[in-house]
């Protein structure tokens, strides 16, 4: 199943003022996302109460996630970043075939 992914138009605040109601309306039952510019300047948008939260909730969790880089950058800082893309990339690649003999072995298990 697909994923809706919202709208994004852009209007004149002339525009949006005159049609409110309908715009609150779309926004409400598309969730669709209404960019509202003055003099050709985007200055506001108008957005879901559901979106609002996501934002709100993304807001409230960065400082939290950024944490988390900044004790990751401390932890490997004397190494090179070479070295640290190197065993990345070797650390994702046997996740990956991990992951592709596990789902080998339920293709056999399934048979």
């Amino acid at each position: 199943m697909a994923l809706h992914r919202p709208e994004t138009t852009t209007m004149k605040i002339s525009e949006a003022r005159s049609r409110l109601n309908a715009l609150a309306d779309q926004v409400y039952r598309e969730g669709d996302r209404i960019v509202v510019e003055k003099s050709g300047i985007p200055v506001m948008a108008i957005i879901s109460t559901r979106d609002l939260e996501k934002l709100q909730y993304f807001e409230a969790n960065r400082d939290k996630d950024f944490e988390v880089l900044d004790r990751i950058r401390e932890a490997f800082k004397d190494v090179p970043e070479d070295e640290i893309e190197r065993e990345a990339l070797k650390a994702t690649m046997q996740v990956k075939a991990d992951m592709r003999a596990e789902r080998e072995d339920k293709l056999i298990l399934a048979s």
